[in-house]
Parts: C-alpha cells; sequence; structure tokens
C-alpha cells in the first residue's frame, strides 16, 4: 500500500506519477500516427486533458491507467488522422511529417544536457526514419493506427480492435494490408557507415555546385520532394532524376551563396540541415539505397522546423 505524499513534501503522488510517466510512451504512438510532433502534442494534451476531466472515484474504477489512455490517445490520433486528410487536400504543395533532430543535437543543448521537450522522448528507431513515416503516411487512418499499435507497439489486435472500433479479424488484415506497403516500399538498406559516407559526399558536391558529382551520388531513378507549405518558396511537385535534382540543388545555392550546409542525424538517420545567419532554414532527410541516394525529402515549412531553431 503506498503512502500519499503529505502537502508540501516535494514528493509526486505515487498513481499521479505513474500517469505522468506515460507521456513519453504516448507522445512516442502519437509521433508515429500523425508524422507531426506539434500534433503528437495536441493529442497528448486533449487525453490528458479527458483524464483529469474525470472524477476520482472514475479513475479509480479504472484498472489500468495505462492502457486507457494508450486507447484514448489513439483514438484521438484516429480522429486527427481523419481530418488531416480533408486539411491536407488545401496544403499548398507536398506535405512531408516533421523532421526531428537526434537529442544531442536539439537546439539549445549541449551533448550531455537533457532538455525537457517530447521530442527528446522520441525514441529514433526504424519506424521512425522518413522513408517509414512517408509509407504511413499513404495509409488509411485505420490501417496506419492498426499497424502501428500492432506491429510497433506489440498491441494483441483484440486491443486493437476495441481502439478502430472493428472486429480483430479486421484489425489484422489492416496490419497484414500495410505490412505489403511497407514491404513494396523497402529497397536494400545501406550500412550505417556507408550512409553516412554518401550523405557527406553530397554534402562537399552541393556546396561545390558540382553536379558530375551530384549525378553520381543520386539514382537516375532519384526523387525529390519539398515542403514549404506555402509559407516559403518551394517546388510545388516532386522533382523526378537524379540529374534534375542535382542541377536544382544547384541552382538553390546560386540563390543563397551564403547557406551553410551541415551534417545532421535527422530521423535516426543521416541527414542535412541548410542554415543561414544561424537561422535553420531547410531539413533535408535522405534515403540512401545501395550506394546512391534513392529519396530526398527537404523541409522548409518553418511551423515544422521548431525542433530545429533557437
Amino acid at each position: 500500500m503506498t503512502t500519499p505524499s503529505g502537502p508540501g513534501d516535494g514528493r509526486l503522488d505515487p498513481e499521479l506519477s505513474v500517469i505522468v510517466s506515460e507521456r513519453r510512451q504516448l507522445i512516442n504512438l502519437a509521433y508515429r500516427l500523425l508524422g507531426s510532433l506539434a500534433e503528437a502534442e495536441d493529442a497528448v494534451q486533449e487525453t490528458y486533458t479527458r483524464w483529469y476531466a474525470m472524477s476520482p472515484r472514475q479513475q479509480e474504477a479504472i484498472e489500468s491507467p495505462a492502457a486507457w489512455l494508450t486507447k484514448v490517445a489513439s483514438r484521438v490520433c484516429l480522429d486527427l488522422l481523419g481530418s488531416a486528410r480533408a486539411r491536407r487536400e488545401h496544403y499548398v504543395g507536398e506535405w512531408i511529417p516533421e523532421p526531428l533532430p537526434d537529442r544531442r543535437e536539439w537546439v539549445g543543448g549541449g551533448p550531455d544536457e537533457i532538455t525537457a521537450d517530447p521530442a527528446d522522448r522520441v525514441t529514433l528507431d526504424e519506424s521512425i526514419t522518413m522513408a517509414f513515416l512517408v509509407v504511413l503516411d499513404s495509409m488509411t487512418p485505420a490501417e496506419r493506427v492498426a499497424f502501428v499499435l500492432h506491429d510497433v507497439f506489440r498491441y494483441p489486435f483484440a486491443e486493437v480492435a476495441e481502439i478502430v472500433g472493428r472486429t480483430p479479424a479486421a484489425c489484422r488484415q489492416l496490419a497484414t494490408s500495410a505490412r505489403r506497403r511497407v514491404r513494396a516500399s523497402q529497397a536494400a538498406a545501406a550500412p550505417a557507415v556507408r550512409r553516412a559516407s554518401v550523405v557527406r559526399d553530397f554534402r562537399q558536391a552541393w556546396e561545390a555546385k558540382d553536379i558530375e558529382a551530384l549525378i553520381g551520388l543520386l539514382a537516375p531513378d532519384a526523387t525529390g520532394i519539398a515542403d514549404g507549405g506555402g509559407l516559403v518558396s518551394a517546388v510545388l511537385h516532386p522533382i523526378e532524376g537524379g540529374e534534375q535534382i542535382a542541377r536544382y540543388m544547384v541552382g538553390i545555392i546560386d540563390l543563397a551563396p551564403d547557406l551553410v550546409i551541415l551534417e545532421r542525424t535527422v530521423n535516426g538517420q543521416p541527414g542535412l540541415v541548410a542554415q543561414q545567419d544561424g537561422v535553420t532554414v531547410l531539413v533535408m532527410a535522405v534515403d540512401v539505397a545501395g550506394d546512391r541516394i534513392k529519396h530526398l525529402w527537404a523541409v522548409r515549412n518553418p511551423d515544422k522546423l521548431r525542433p530545429w531553431t533557437g
């Protein structure tokens, strides 16, 4: 039996501590479901608002607060995914998931400083790469929720069914369909050291405006996508082909010769960040297959660069 904390003793009530400790798990789940840290934070905040709106008696009647929070957060995300599809019909240009930095590269914190920002609590693993998030974004809301809950967070289909509002068998089919999408999009992953080397060579060639070197580092059928959200200038449609991308990249340097390009970890993978006057104006996620870059995702929308700017 636990003893409640006395007033002013500086300790959290044990039950409250359990509720608060779930925040990291909820942020991890919501970010994978929504592809946006800002929306994930909103979803988790809404989840806690619903918890604290209940009376103490109602809270005590819940056998597993953690399971309740997960269920509610997932349902909130499911609703948000449905409305997000409608909102993106009016989005200017291409929509790319919000990129996240490595904890040690978070603006305002040194390598040994632990920041309290929720993005610091997003675990950067293979389920958070930009390539993976882009595939998740192509799924229906129900597919995405069923797949992420079951395949990433290992929830049984019986529990997934309660959240999605379908039968366990239907949820199994949703996850299977989503799994096919993921497998169809996957290319042979290059070793981590090789990925970093390719990105480094690409940065040097970009800085040097070496079109031939850039073309050599890009797959002939490479795709480049930029997201400015209508707030800053960005190409509105995907750029197809390595040579076309290379020429476009050199054009960026011609227009902004003071651009500083840095190698950074983007969603757990080697990527690039471009800064002007110390301000991050572009974050680029890179998908390397074999020895060449297959996909480039360049985020310029300032609303999505909050974790990268001071």
